[in-house]
């Protein structure tokens, strides 16, 4: 899909930002388009093939980035992350953390506590673990996070009681750190996608059936692309979302207007 030329005003020039999940998906077209409109890139990771990927297409396209490999629920490796992106590029202004998990689709009663520890440890301590080192970095300047949560931090879905209730949380946390940070000069502020063609769901939409039910649920009439998130996550970290604070925008077709 062509992206609007109206998104091309929105510039990021010099801005010092790291991207989780920048290995695939939304995280991966974020660092790319965010490095296009000039900044500097910290791409993290757990997937060093994906990480390495991506920030060998912003380098061919003639834009800055490195890759850390990261593990987000660990978190002298994510103070790590946040310590090697000051270092190599003398500052940070801003984050997207991005990186997550559906898990298993299953009914509360039959979900294992290990599944249930992991999608909560990945959506939403990785979120804390982020927010808590970037926030540190940030404060001698300001700056802006900006969190991926998802349609699911504001309504329940059959059969994901760990990824509701990550995404609950992870709103929650976004929420209130905005909240206790705003006066400090640090804006954070969610985005809520809605059914995304990541390459997990891209795969699901190769049945053709499954691919006409998707449709049929977004009153758009298609799935989201990747890229509109990141226009969106571009926006609220630049000067041009100057007064949001604390905002969690649905990026999903229209299908919140109406869950």
């Amino acid at each position: 899909m062509s992206t609007p030329d109206a998104y091309a005003k929105i510039r990021l020039d010099g801005r010092r930002l790291i991207v989780t999940g920048g290995g695939s998906g939304m995280g991966r077209e974020a660092a790319i388009l965010f490095a296009g409109r000039g900044a500097k890139v910290t791409i993290a990771d757990v997937n060093v093939a994906g990480g390495e990927e991506t920030l060998a297409t912003i380098t061919e396209r003639g834009g800055q980035a490195q890759f850390v490999k990261v593990d987000l629920t660990v978190e002298p490796e994510v103070e790590n992350l946040v310590a090697t992106a000051v270092e190599t590029f003398g500052g940070l202004d801003g984050a997207f953390n991005n990186a997550g998990i559906i898990g298993p689709a299953q009914p509360l009663a039959d979900l294992t506590l290990e599944d249930w520890q992991k999608v909560i440890a990945i959506n939403e301590t990785s979120v804390f673990l982020s927010m808590k080192h970037e926030i540190r970095a940030l404060l001698p300047a300001g700056g802006a996070i900006v969190n991926t949560v998802s349609t699911a931090g504001r309504f329940g879905y059959p059969n994901l009681p760990a990824y509701v209730a990550s995404k609950h949380g992870a709103l929650g946390i976004t929420r209130q750190a905005a909240l206790d940070y705003a006066p400090r000069g640090i804006r954070i502020n969610a985005v809520l996608p809605g059914s995304t063609l990541t390459p997990l769901a891209s795969a699901a939409m190769e049945d053709p059936e499954i691919a006409a039910v998707a449709a049929k649920a977004q009153p758009i009439g298609r799935l989201g692309e990747p890229g509109e998130i990141a226009e969106v996550a571009a926006f609220l970290l630049s000067d041009a979302a100057s007064f949001v604070v604390g905002a969690d925008f649905y990026v999903d077709g229209g299908v919140s207007v109406n869950p």
